[in-house]
């Protein structure tokens, strides 16, 4: 795999909209509906079949998998390792979100083995997630990221360092999401200081950038996919939360915002911070 790290993020949505993807999300039945609708905003088609017997069709029809644990059900395991599977044999790049890893011994033992087994080229979770993904002890709140775990200057060294070698391990992205994300490639670390607290009081934010990082991915390298997702998710929070009247009108306007958005104005916004490998 190679990806490009670059200084600012690159524009990608207006090719997403002309490409107009079929995105295979199997996710949780929590954050579907926000998942399916970020997609369209962003102008990518979804499709949410999590039906074991015809999720390797689909999959292989469509042009990007993203796999989320949350709500975990025996269907949903049996059906992601087949979209996988099928993904990783017919090349289609799909990524993993990694929730409640950190409470649940069943999803961090799933987890790896879909990871060892179909090889996802971004691998998703906060900082808690990942840090238990990497055998490192936590300080998640079910399936919060712990306020210890929390990127700053103190621990930023072995962070890098930490991600890194998991990148190099999985040969895949890591995106690392907190009040602080992280982009960590073999190439080296994107920073993103865009967001607003108000993402994390409304539930399934972090699942939608999982779906548009997938999106995304059909249009750019994973690395580049994570970057204008997160950038884009981030910015579309902030106006929105400029914009709303409480957590109802937040959730329209953010919708509002992933649609209205453009590639100038998330390139234009973006608060990047490249560290190179």
């Amino acid at each position: 795999m190679t990806e490009r790290m670059t200084k600012t993020v690159l524009p990608l949505k207006e090719q997403l909209i002309k490409k107009q993807p079929l995105v295979h999300c199997i996710t949780n039945p929590i954050s579907i509906n926000d998942c399916a609708n970020g997609l369209l905003a962003v102008g990518a088609r979804p499709i949410m079949a999590e039906h074991p017997a015809e999720v390797a069709g689909i999959t292989a029809s469509a042009k990007a998998l993203m796999i989320n644990l949350g709500n975990i059900t025996d269907v949903r395991m049996s059906s992601m390792l087949i979209a996988g599977t099928q993904a990783h044999q017919n090349e289609i790049p799909c990524l993993i979100d990694l929730v409640g890893v950190t409470c649940s011994e069943l999803r961090m033992n799933y987890a790896i083995r879909f990871v060892n087994n179909c090889h996802p080229c971004v691998i998703k979770g906060n900082f808690s997630e990942i840090l238990a993904f990497c055998g490192r002890s936590s300080h998640a709140a079910g399936i919060d990221a712990g306020e210890e775990d929390q990127l700053c200057e103190n621990n930023l060294e072995d962070r890098i360092r930490l991600f890194h070698d998991l990148a190099v391990r999985t040969d895949a992205v890591i995106l690392i999401t907190g009040r602080t994300d992280m982009i960590v490639s073999r190439e080296g670390v994107l920073l993103c200081d865009n967001g607003t607290p108000v993402l994390s009081r409304l539930t399934g934010t972090g699942c939608m950038l999982g779906a548009l990082t997938a999106a995304f991915l059909t249009v750019g390298t994973p690395a580049e996919a994570s970057a204008y997702a997160v950038c884009l998710m981030g910015i579309a929070g902030e106006q929105a939360a400029a914009l709303s009247h409480g957590m109802g009108s937040f959730h329209t306007e953010l919708i509002n915002r992933l649609d209205l958005l453009t590639d100038h104005e998330v390139c234009s916004l973006a608060k990047l911070i490249f560290l190179p490998q």
